[in-house]
């Protein structure tokens, strides 16, 4: 065969292998569609901000117990809405006492305007979900949102860390800020169950390895204080619980005694081995479809 051939017979198959290989290349991240919706769930593999239609949040008047809480983060987030600084939050605290609840209420007072949801896609602030596992690509997400001309709340729910892993480092340099530091336009918000998002026994092995054991614990809790708010969630006591029974219980128009209602509802949290806020709502799941039969 005449060498002089070779490049011409190799092109087809050259212009293939570099089709194969733009597949398989990450896509280049991209803002379309963020006018559309005032959520969105973050996929990285994709490089694209997929829009939610409706966000499963709970009125913030429901939520029970946790006023103090509820003032601080309406208060931070609708600052943040209006343009004026705020600061990144970490809700910490007990299970199911309404911290992921709590973060997509204020969001959706937040965006009213007049007492009314605005159109999708006109609310002042994004909601914007990004995974555990996905911290990572942080920087990535933050480098796409500076673009725009919205602002968002980056939000991670259950938060925590079982090792210094490269996620913890990422998160901590995103929190400070870098040398571009953090963009104007977005706020990070975190839920825990951790006060220090990592197990204690982790943070004091630690400290016992360490040739200075002071350093090593204040590298470990260093990145809870990358948050400016900081609010804790503590157990629900039988009154407070009791409370957001009964708010679910009118919320709903549910057919049923207070004497009932309280009876059937110490019932089930004995059952279930403790109260919350979690627990009273799958209580008040359980008598709705009861009282429908």
């Amino acid at each position: 065969m005449d060498t002089a051939t070779l490049p011409t017979l190799a092109l087809p198959v050259l212009e293939r292998i570099a089709a194969a290989l733009e597949r398989l290349s990450p896509p280049m991240p991209s803002l379309a569609g963020i006018d559309h919706a005032d959520a969105f769930v973050w996929h990285p593999a994709f490089g694209r901000l997929t829009p939610v239609a409706h966000v499963a949040h709970v009125d913030l008047s429901l939520l029970q117990g946790v006023d103090y809480q509820k003032r601080q983060m309406l208060e931070n987030t609708v600052h943040f809405a209006r343009g004026l600084p705020a600061n990144n939050a970490m809700l910490w605290g007990a299970r199911g006492m309404g911290k992921s609840s709590l973060v997509k209420a204020v969001h959706a007072i937040a965006n009213q305007v007049d007492g009314r949801t605005p159109t999708p896609g006109q609310g002042r602030v994004a909601l914007i979900e990004i995974q555990r596992d996905d911290l990572s690509t942080l920087p990535e997400l933050l480098a796409l949102l500076r673009t725009s001309d919205r602002r968002f709340i980056v939000f991670c729910d259950d938060l925590s860390f079982e090792r210094e892993d490269a996620d913890y480092k990422a998160l901590k340099s995103v929190l400070d800020g870098g040398i571009s530091g953090r963009p104007e336009n977005v706020l990070f918000y975190a839920t825990s169950n951790r006060r220090h998002l990592m197990p204690r026994e982790m943070i004091e092995n630690e400290s016992s390895t360490a040739i200075n054991s002071s350093e090593a614990t204040e590298e470990k809790v260093s990145l809870s204080d990358r948050f400016g708010l900081w609010i804790g969630f503590h157990n629900c006591a039988q009154a407070t619980f009791l409370a957001m029974v009964r708010a679910y219980a009118r919320e709903r128009n549910l057919p049923i005694s207070d004497e009932n209602l309280v009876r059937q509802a110490n019932a089930w949290s004995v059952g279930r081995g403790g109260r919350s806020g979690r627990v009273a709502w799958q209580f008040i799941e359980h008598l709705t479809a009861e009282l429908s039969v």
